[in-house]
């Protein structure tokens, strides 16, 4: 402070010169002046702080006192999108289900023999995949219609073989006849008829359910439904809605 106001002692020995300002008239003229230039020197250092506060801030690249408060929005989180993972499951070789009926002696000759197709080159025959004998390949579930109104007359299960080739380990032959594979088992359904049904209407289903173990399918359940035989015998209007009764 002293190099700014000139009260050091260096000042009394030059006669007060150190001011620059000032006349050097004693020590009276000094003591006059001095308040009124640290006052001065006050007020330059004050404006130096404010000047430096207003740098340190702009520094910062904020906006003043709204620095002590968030600036702007919260920053929006961006969600990526995972990609799907393929599946890596095979899909199962398919046979010519045909083929393999007309070859296998267990298959009844009067379903050979009525084994044709029904328009152009489609055969009444479906056929599905899955795991039914707990081999390393797709087992094949083949169902033999009629053309005419699709009624089943056999099934037959096919496993595949090592050498490539399928060994029939199921056979059913019957009227109404359908075996589809649940949660690796055979599930084969069976319609009922009575003698004055009709093939739309039976009269009731046996649903049986085989697992395969030791090296053969072993019936695991039975179901039987008996059918309505009301049902379909004349046409009416539906009945009205009710209100659900409330407590």
């Amino acid at each position: 402070m002293r190099g700014l106001t000139g009260s050091g002692d260096g000042g009394d020995a030059n006669g007060g010169a150190v001011t620059g300002g000032g006349s050097g008239n004693g020590t009276g003229a000094r003591g006059r002046r001095f308040p009124a230039r640290w006052a001065a020197s006050s007020t330059a250092l004050a404006g130096l702080a404010v000047v430096g506060v207003f740098a340190v801030s702009c520094s910062t690249g904020g906006t003043g006192t709204r620095d002590e408060g968030p600036a702007g929005t919260q920053p929006v989180a961006r969600i990526t999108p995972t990609a799907t993972t393929p599946s890596r499951a095979k899909p199962a070789p398919r046979v010519d289900a045909v083929a393999l009926l007309k070859a296998d002696p267990k298959v009844g000759e009067r379903v050979r023999t009525d084994l044709k197709p029904c328009t152009g080159d489609e055969y009444p025959v479906d056929t599905s995949y899955g795991k039914l004998t707990g081999g390393s390949a797709a087992d094949v579930v083949v169902n033999v219609m009629t053309c005419g109104d699709s009624v089943g007359v056999g099934t037959y299960v096919y496993r595949h073989r090592d050498n490539g080739t399928y060994d029939n380990v199921f056979t059913t032959e019957q009227p109404a006849v359908y075996g589809t594979i649940d949660r690796g088992d055979l599930v084969v359904t069976t319609q009922v008829y009575g003698k004055k049904d009709s093939v739309a209407y039976p009269s009731g289903e046996e649903v049986i359910t085989y697992h395969w173990a030791n090296t053969r399918f072993s019936e695991q359940d039975r179901v039987h439904n008996d059918f309505n035989r009301a049902v379909g015998a004349g046409e009416g209007d539906f009945p009205e809605p009710t209100e659900p009764t409330k407590n």
